[in-house]
């Protein structure tokens, strides 16, 4: 093997080659590709890891927004390979102060998917100003921070006590910032009033939208959810996915419960029949 940038040309990428092609800084597409290909394969080595922390220092791959493509997927592999490391924690947390708003908002979908509460401070720190400050930024196609990250980053990872910070946010004119807060306040204090709000969300007008509430309900597992999205007006396959999701964490729930004396629940089964319809 040499030790040279190479294109595999359609060729599966090695480890080894990866990391020939993630260290060098002559083609920034082939950067690009590994710092991708390390996290879509859970490429877990130190080696890995020093790579992609080395890749969010990036400054020569721009866009032409002047955004970080490679710091980009080097956050995202960060979110998949880095559970249990504070530096690849830390990293990402500064992570949320970089002027990409893209970098920005896969840093908080990282961190979330790392479970370190050490994230919960710095992603409230972007909620300052609260709602009122939540706008569009005038030269983007987006508001001032990815919110929906943040909050839902913030549901995962925080608790009861930001639904004070949260809470507000239900009210945001963006549809998906609210439906990221009902997410997020339905995760720190398990009041079924949240979840229900995105219930409502599955029979709306806009595609996407239904989507995105099918989505947040598999995720967030509420199991009295399942036969409206069984019957929401979106595409099988996503039906599919959210109730896998609910399914999910319905089996972990009656595990951790005790509740696992039969080999399926009565509420399992049921979600599962659901599946059953939609195939």
């Amino acid at each position: 093997m040499s030790g040279v940038p190479h294109n595999p040309d359609g060729q599966p990428l090695t480890t080894d080659q990866a990391f020939i092609n993630i260290n060098q800084t002559a083609d920034p597409g082939l950067r690009y590709y590994a710092a991708w290909w390390l996290g879509k394969m859970r490429i877990c080595q130190p080696q890995a890891i020093d790579a992609l922390l080395l890749a969010l220092e990036d400054e020569t791959d721009r866009s032409p927004d002047g955004g970080y493509p490679l710091r980009r997927n080097a956050v995202t592999a960060l979110g998949k390979i880095g559970q249990g490391n504070d530096r690849v924690v830390l990293a990402l947390i500064n992570c949320l102060h970089c002027d990409d708003y893209y970098v920005r908002e896969k840093a908080a979908q990282s961190l979330e998917s790392l479970g370190d509460s050490l994230a919960v401070p710095p992603l409230i720190n972007l909620l300052e100003g609260g709602v009122a400050a939540a706008v569009q930024d005038s030269d983007k196609p987006h508001l001032v921070q990815p919110y929906n990250a943040i909050l839902e980053a913030l549901g995962t990872l925080g608790n009861a006590e930001l639904a004070t910070i949260i809470g507000p946010f239900l009210d945001h004119d963006v549809p998906q910032v609210r439906n990221a807060a009902a997410r997020a306040m339905y995760q720190i204090t398990g009041e079924a009033q949240y979840a229900e709000r995105l219930v409502k969300v599955l029979a709306h007008d806009q595609l996407q939208l239904r989507r995105a509430a099918l989505m947040d309900l598999g995720a967030v597992g509420y199991l009295a959810g399942a036969t409206a999205i069984a019957n929401t007006l979106a595409e099988n396959s996503m039906k599919l996915i959210a109730l896998r999701g609910i399914l999910e964490h319905q089996i972990s729930f009656e595990i951790q419960s005790g509740e696992d004396t039969s080999p399926i629940s009565d509420d399992s089964r049921q979600v599962m029949e659901l599946m059953d319809s939609l195939l």
